[in-house]
C-alpha cells in the first residue's frame, strides 16, 4: 500500500510496543519515518532497520527536553524539508492505587505531566513550522480511555491524557486549518505494559470489554493510518480504539 508515499513522519518514542506498531504502519504505507527515543537507542535503531522502504532514521530527542526537540527539528528539516506526520506516542506512568495518594509523591506527578503533556507540546511548538509547510499537516496524540473514564494506572496518569485531549482540540482551533490534531484514545493494549500486570487483572478488563478482549499494537496504529490517509476532514477529534470499554 502506498497511500502515505512521499510523506514524512515522525513517530516520538517510536521504539516501544505501540509506538514501533505505529512506525511500522505508516512505513508500510509508504511514508518515511523519523523514530525518536530517550534511552532505546538500540532497539530503536534496530526498529529503524526492520522498517520496509527507505529514509528512516532513529534520533535521540527526550520529549521533556525542549533543545533537543529544536534540534530534532532542525535535523527533520535538514534531512527531508518538511514532516507530514507527527505522532505524539510518548509517555510515562508508574501503577500506583488510586487511593494511595501518599505513594503518589510530587516528583512522580511532575515528571507524569512533563513527558505526557508538556512533552506533546514541546514536540508541537518545535516542529510547527515543518509542519504548516506544504499542504499542512497532522498531529495524532496517543491519548488513553483513562482521560475519560479516570481509571487507569494512577491518578496523575489519568489527569495528564485527559489534558493531552484538552491539548487536541485546543492545537486543533489553533493550527486549523493548515494543521488538522487528533487523539487515539486506546484501551488496554496487549503490550509490554500490560505484561508486567498481573495476569488475572488483565483478564478483568478484556472481560469487561463488550468485544471480549484487550486491543492489539497494531489496532491502535491502524487508527493513527485511519487518521492520516482516510480521515480527513476529521480534527480535534478523540478516536477511541478501546473496544467499548466505557459501556462495560
Amino acid at each position: 500500500m502506498t497511500a502515505l508515499a512521499g510523506k514524512i513522519a515522525l513517530v516520538t518514542g517510536g521504539a516501544g510496543g505501540i509506538g514501533s506498531a505505529i512506525s511500522r504502519r505508516l512505513a508500510s504505507a509508504g511514508a518515511s519515518v523519523v523514530v525518536t527515543y530517550s534511552k532505546s537507542r538500540e532497539r530503536a535503531e534496530a526498529l529503524v532497520e526492520s522498517l520496509p522502504g527507505s529514509r528512516h532514521r532513529a534520533i535521540r530527542a527526550p520529549v521533556d527536553d525542549s533543545a533537543a526537540q529544536a534540534d530534532l527539528a532542525h535535523a527533520v528539516e535538514t534531512a527531508y524539508g518538511t514532516l507530514d506526520i507527527l505522532v505524539n506516542n510518548a509517555g510515562i506512568t508508574q501503577p500506583v492505587p488510586h487511593a494511595d495518594l501518599d505513594a503518589l509523591t510530587d516528583a512522580l506527578i511532575d515528571s507524569i505531566f512533563r513527558v505526557n503533556v508538556r512533552g506533546a507540546l514541546a514536540s508541537v511548538r518545535a516542529l510547527k513550522p515543518l509542519l504548516m509547510k506544504d499542504d499542512g499537516g497532522l498531529i495524532v496524540n496517543i491519548s488513553s480511555i483513562a482521560g475519560r473514564t479516570a481509571l487507569g494506572s494512577n491518578i496523575a496518569y489519568c489527569a495528564s491524557k485527559a489534558a493531552l485531549d484538552n491539548l487536541t482540540m485546543s492545537l486543533a482551533r489553533a493550527l486549523a486549518p493548515q494543521v488538522r490534531v487528533v487523539s487515539v484514545s486506546p484501551g488496554w493494549v496487549s503490550g509490554e505494559y500490560a505484561q508486567r500486570m498481573p495476569p488475572e487483572l488483565v483478564e478483568r478488563q478484556a472481560a469487561l470489554t463488550p468485544l471480549g478482549r484487550i486491543a492489539k499494537a497494531e489496532e491502535v496504529a491502524e487508527a493513527v493510518y485511519a487518521a492520516a490517509a482516510h480521515l480527513t476532514f476529521t480534527t480535534g477529534a478523540i478516536i477511541p480504539v478501546d473496544g467499548g470499554r466505557p459501556l462495560g
